[in-house]
């Protein structure tokens, strides 16, 4: 697991900025590679690289790394778990090695059998793959979106130039690149709280690599134009879960560095637990906030630990603790949280790099492939039951009306009239949506769907394409912070041919009251893990956070970003009592403390809403 970062320039120009500047935009993100750091300028293309050394912690694995001929130069994060299997054909190819690491694995691959292998890779990544001689840079990243990858393009003072970077706070760090935010971006982090969305972000410019996008640049351009396709993630079905779930953490398990795992007392994490443990001592760890409830995540974690005969370690979350780290990780990040789950998560990241781990394996995965979601599952089922056709349009609007945090009629009532008139009417949000169900139904077999059961797998794929990039997306960022690599076994090509081959009531089984969720999991591992992983409920938040957020309802008040955003009445409402409103004052909060790291200093940095409409707009 790295931090890679990169910029380009076409034609004969060479980029803006020399070695001495992408190497402070690199090291931005040194908390993503303490091992080591490398460089490399090539014709009118500089990587950059920081290494968090997992396979072959040797020199031999330092990036950039470059072929023999010095043709093909790679910047890669991520665990290739096929790379045996790669090795092998490359090995029979006549390629010789000079690591044991799968960044040379990757850059032979893309040598030999050129953007063609990318189908072939089972795992989790992001990287930029330059070829000297047909002057191109290639940006990747995994089907799932378990890495994270952003890039900006724009006019600089040596004309057209290419940024990309694991963090956007990287490349906010280049001098010619504009720092301000993307309102659209904004608006769609009222509604989802996700900080990117259908490859917009909340700043002006800067892009997300989609989950499994392939973008490549034409560097014999001066206007460097691009081409962009989707690889989406594939592999053999198993027919038995148990045992394709053994296989992904086996392999998820490779690592020269100590692993251990995140233990919630939950079915997901326990089933990992269980699998990982016999492979080997497995230390697992919590987080939470103490208290009376024997079902809280503290008590169930033990609880499992304890049968399981694992070492287990319980880290405490305070709300002192809760509010510094929150403040602490949207300064470093230069992002608001998705979630209060990412204090927890990078809480207990910490705990984990102190006692000397470097691989934490976690649960993200099930609930979007095994159908752990029962209300929004059955909201779907039951808003779209018996609609004449199924189309994009119909789920979006279900997706905003029923799981949106600041529903559609709601935000109209709470910003300010010129705001919402300049994102006319929320247009791209709404268009993103029906862009991911329109994907989400062409995967499940397109507009002749019909039916409560067709309804519940778009869900599923829609959920899988975006909650979990989204989740993912967190586990990156909270456990980086802290130089741990966080891999995640449902999250898995294998895995997921496997869940989809299931029938729907494989899935979720539906009752008079509510559903069972997860079937196929529960029936898998019956008798095999602890009892109070199998029935436990599922809790989104672990910690009470919404108890914890009336101490800063000041930061909403006090906020420059929420007046330019939101009417005078509104922002009052929420800072007189934001744990009453929790599902608006979390992202306005976060707003308010993401406006004070950007745009807090004097008057004239700050992003300018008041001129109307044409500052509101975004791309």
């Amino acid at each position: 697991m790295c931090g890679i970062v990169g910029v380009a320039s076409g034609g004969s120009r060479r980029p803006s900025i020399g070695a001495d500047v992408l190497a402070r935009l690199r090291d931005a993100m040194t908390h993503r590679g303490p091992d080591g750091s490398g460089l490399l300028f090539a014709g009118g293309v500089g990587l950059g690289h920081r290494r968090l050394a997992v396979i072959d912690r040797s020199s031999a694995g330092d990036q950039p790394m470059v072929t023999r001929d010095g043709r093909h130069a790679l910047v890669y994060n991520g665990e290739l778990y096929n790379d045996a299997e790669l090795r092998k054909a490359l090995a029979d190819a006549g390629v010789r090695f000079r690591s044991t690491s799968d960044a040379e694995t990757l850059l032979e691959s893309l040598a030999l059998w050129g953007e063609g292998v990318l189908e072939r890779l089972r795992g989790m990544f992001a990287f930029a793959w330059h070829d000297r001689v047909r002057r191109r840079l290639v940006l990747v990243r995994d089907g799932f979106g378990n890495k994270p990858l952003y890039w900006w393009m724009g006019a600089t003072p040596g004309g057209i130039e290419l940024v990309f970077a694991s963090e956007v706070g990287a490349i906010l760090h280049h001098p010619h690149v504009p720092v301000r935010p993307d309102w659209g971006g904004v608006s769609a982090y009222l509604s989802t709280i996700r900080t990117s969305l259908d490859g917009h972000t909340m700043f002006e410019g800067v892009r997300a690599v989609r989950a499994g996008e392939c973008l490549t640049f034409d560097l014999s351009s001066d206007e460097l134009p691009s081409r962009s396709r989707t690889v989406p993630p594939s592999g053999p079905a198993r027919a038995d879960i148990g045992d394709v779930l053994s296989e992904s953490v086996r392999r998820h398990m490779r690592a020269d560095v100590p692993v251990c795992s995140m233990l919630s007392g939950g079915l997901d994490s326990t089933i990992i637990a269980f699998e990982a443990r016999g492979l080997g001592p497995l230390h697992t760890y919590a987080a939470g906030t103490p208290s009376s409830d024997p079902g809280d995540d503290l008590a169930c974690a033990q609880a499992v630990a304890e049968e399981l005969k694992l070492r287990h370690t319980s880290v405490e979350v305070s709300r002192e603790v809760f509010v510094e780290r929150w403040r602490e990780m949207i300064e470093r990040l230069g992002v608001p949280l998705s979630t209060p789950n990412e204090v927890a998560i990078n809480e207990v990241a910490r705990r984990m790099r102190r006692d000397g781990f470097v691989v934490a394996l976690s649960g993200e995965g099930a609930d979007e492939l095994f159908a752990g979601y029962d209300r929004p599952l059955t909201a779907a089922r039951a808003a779209l039951q018996g609609a004449e056709r199924l189309s994009p349009e119909l789920f979006a609007e279900m997706e905003l009306a029923h799981n949106a945090w600041t529903p559609p009629g709601l935000k109209e009532s709470l910003l300010h009239e010129r705001v919402w008139r300049g994102l006319e009417g929320d247009a791209r949000l709404h268009e993103s949506l029906r862009r991911s169900f329109e994907a989400s139904m062409e995967a499940c077999g397109g507009e002749a769907l019909r039916g409560e059961d067709a309804a519940v797998r778009v869900m599923l794929e829609y959920q899988r394409r975006v909650n979990l990039a989204g989740l993912l997306g967190r586990l990156d960022t909270s456990t980086m912070l802290e130089s741990i690599e966080g891999r995640t076994p449902f999250a898995d090509a294998c895995v997921l041919s496997s869940a989809r081959a299931l029938p729907t009531e494989r899935l979720i089984a539906w009752r008079t009251e509510g559903a069972l969720t997860k079937v196929a999991l529960r029936d898998a591992y019956e008798g095999r893990i602890p009892s109070i992983a199998l029935r436990r409920a599922k809790a989104s938040f672990p910690l009470p956070f919404t108890e914890w957020l009336d101490p800063l309802g000041a930061v909403v008040q006090e906020s420059c970003l929420l007046r330019e955003l939101f009417k005078h009445e509104a922002i009052e409402a929420v800072a007189g009592a934001p744990g009453a409103s929790w599902r608006l004052a979390w992202p306005m909060i976060n707003l308010a403390l993401w406006g004070e790291r950007w745009w807090g200093g004097p008057k004239e940095q700050r992003p300018v809403v008041m001129p109307g409409v044409a500052k509101i707009r975004s791309s």
